[in-house]
């Protein structure tokens, strides 16, 4: 039997139909793939290069603001109750250095027993973080030197700092191993570690600095 042309033609437009969907599925698919590998992409290098809150490096940071915070504050209240300078007057004039200190002239085994010590291990010893003192003065040459108080050892490379400025005139009194003030003044002794490097009342200005690190 032999087909009617309209029916021949009416089926060829039927196949065409087909294999046009079948292709337009096809191209899909393939995007909506590609799609997804992209994303993965972009999700795996946002995981890769991405510093949260909870990353070593920030809290690292956060530890090392708090020390920070920490050194300044006792730095603060030892300066308001006078307790910064005392320890910086806190003077042996026989034997030339800081009161109970060894022949190294600083404290290595724990802070001094005065209350700037005090404040300093209640604020760092129970907490396993290690301090060093520095006291920065000006010489009899017009120099910045720098005397050690307290020395724990070499600091990390994760450790901070922080400052804080002591004017010393000529009538302070030097402190005896009580913390109790002498009848000699700085400016009448001349075995204090820090010359007389200003004219007038002022004796000397010294910077007592703290470096803190964790342990």
């Amino acid at each position: 039997m032999v087909t009617p042309p309209a029916a021949r033609g009416r089926g060829a437009q039927s196949s065409g139909h087909f294999d046009r969907d079948e292709s337009g599925q096809a191209h899909t698919l393939e995007g909506v793939v590609a799609a997804l590998i992209l994303l993965s992409a972009v999700i795996f290098a946002l995981e890769m290069t991405a510093v949260t809150p909870l990353s070593a490096s920030t809290s690292s940071q956060h530890l090392e603001n708090q020390q920070e915070a920490t050194a300044r504050g006792v730095l603060a209240s030892a300066a308001e109750t006078d307790a910064l300078e005392r320890a910086v007057l806190f003077w042996n004039t026989s034997a030339e250095r800081f009161w109970n200190t060894s022949g190294l002239g600083y404290y290595a085994s724990g802070p001094p027993p005065n209350e700037l010590g005090r404040m300093l291990n209640r604020s760092f010893d129970s907490r396993g973080i290690a301090y060093n003192v520095f006291v920065v003065y000006q010489d009899d040459e017009g120099e910045r030197d720098s005397r050690r108080l307290i020395y724990q050892g070499r600091p990390s490379d994760n450790a901070v700092s922080a400052a804080r400025s002591v004017t010393l005139f000529d009538n302070d009194p030097l402190y005896d191993h009580e913390s109790v003030a002498t009848g000699t003044t700085v400016s009448a002794t001349g075995d204090y570690f820090a010359p007389d490097a200003s004219p007038g009342s002022v004796y000397n200005v010294v910077r007592v600095e703290v470096v803190v690190w964790r342990i």
